[in-house]
């Protein structure tokens, strides 16, 4: 996401205008815009106009600059597609003030987005971050993988967020079967779907270099059998026929990696990602890091030492009592609870997060409900810590409430 301009004040009033420029953007402006903050983009309204004269009425489409109070958000990550609905905070010349009006956030598009926490949140120091994230140049996808089978992959885009189907392919493939001349149908049919794969793939990664082309990912080729494997043969021999320059870099830096999973299916990617030959490839990535953290989280549950705690009002107490802090304390939260509509509750968490970074000194990670690590913590009502020091189980002396304020 680019950002044009920036605005933002101590006391959290301020705005920023951005332009997204890919589609996980669109994620990041979907947890930045928040009920009651002001949004300012293009939009496209039909207007009526009546004639006094006759009594009759017309339409016409009208392209203009509109500013709404937002009510709620509708987001479709896999289409990339974001529409904010709300009433019009400002007047124009074709539109009073408080009608309802939706608009639809584009790529290559520029919005303005301002806070104030008078009328809402404000620009709190959880929004700044998520804004530094967004901005950050050096961001973007961590790997591409392809979960195949004969006849079926699944093209996905591993970015800091979220995992992103970019294309399914379904290819017929002759059986194999014994006899003169029949594998040669089956060989024949599987070049071609190969072929359709590779030709997919160089779309796709293309797109992805369009904005940064000095960038680096793994390549993951994963398929029950030998599939991924004979697909990384073919790729190899037209690498060296055909002379593809993108294909020629992508092999010279050994980008592939060929992984075992139980299927072609989307679903034998969350068990790719979490093999070891993947993890120690991306061991830098923010999501390999936020991986490890909650491994180490559930190993710690597993020795119940009094390190690993979780739940809303579990790990507040031991923030309070200083154990989630320099040395090792490490507070995982997912992004879900900033997007609770009481604003209260959002500031509850926010306050959470400032203490343990700012006054504690401890690791701070806010976990994408998107990525596996993510979905996991979701599991613990999305929030957890990893403590410095054990704490006894009967200081806790209030019960659970790991769903409040989820």
């Amino acid at each position: 996401m680019k950002l044009l301009k920036r605005k933002i004040e101590r006391d959290g009033t301020g705005f920023v205008t951005l332009c997204p420029e890919e589609p996980e953007d669109m994620w990041h402006a979907y947890n930045l815009i928040r009920p009651l903050d002001l949004l300012t983009a293009q939009a496209v309204r039909r207007i009526k106009d009546e004639t006094s004269n006759t009594g009759s009425t017309r339409s016409q489409t009208v392209h203009m600059k509109l500013t709404i109070r937002v009510k709620s958000l509708d987001f479709d990550p896999q289409a990339g597609q974001l529409r904010v609905n709300g009433q019009t905070a400002r007047e124009n010349n074709f539109l009073q003030l408080g009608q309802y009006h939706t608009l639809d956030l584009e790529l290559h598009r520029n919005f303005t987005l301002e806070k104030d926490p008078e009328a809402g949140e404000g620009w709190d120091s959880v929004a700044i971050q998520q804004l530094a994230e967004a901005t950050d140049p050096t961001n973007g996808t961590e790997a591409v993988a392809i979960v195949m089978q004969e006849g079926l992959a699944n093209i996905c885009f591993i970015t800091q967020h979220q995992t992103n189907l970019r294309q399914r392919i379904e290819h017929a493939v002759p059986r194999k079967r014994a006899g003169a001349g029949r594998s040669a149908d089956h060989d024949k049919g599987l070049q071609k779907f190969f072929n359709v794969i590779y030709e997919t793939l160089m779309r796709q990664i293309l797109t992805l270099l369009e904005n940064k082309p000095d960038a680096t990912f793994p390549i993951l080729l994963a398929s029950p059998g030998f599939t991924a494997a004979g697909f990384l043969k073919y790729l190899n021999e037209v690498g060296s026929t055909k002379g593809e320059k993108l294909l020629q870099d992508l092999l010279r830096r050994k980008a592939f990696l060929v992984i075992h999973s139980s299927s072609g299916h989307l679903h034998s990617l969350n068990e790719v990602l979490k093999s070891p030959e993947v993890l120690a490839n991306m061991k830098n990535t923010k999501y390999a890091k936020e991986t490890n953290l909650m491994d180490k989280f559930f190993e710690l549950l597993r020795k119940d030492d009094g390190r690993a705690w979780y739940g809303p009002s579990e790990v507040e107490r031991a923030v309070e009592k200083g154990a989630v802090g320099r040395g090792g304390g490490a507070l995982l939260i997912s992004h879900s609870l900033f997007r609770s509509d009481q604003i209260a509750v959002r500031r509850r968490w926010v306050k959470l997060v400032d203490q343990v970074r700012d006054v504690e000194g401890g690791d701070v990670r806010i976990l994408s409900a998107d990525h596996e690590s993510g979905r996991r913590l979701e599991g613990l009502g999305g929030i957890a810590a990893i403590l410095t020091f054990p704490i006894e189980e009967e200081d806790s002396d209030i019960e659970s409430d790991a769903g409040d304020g989820s």
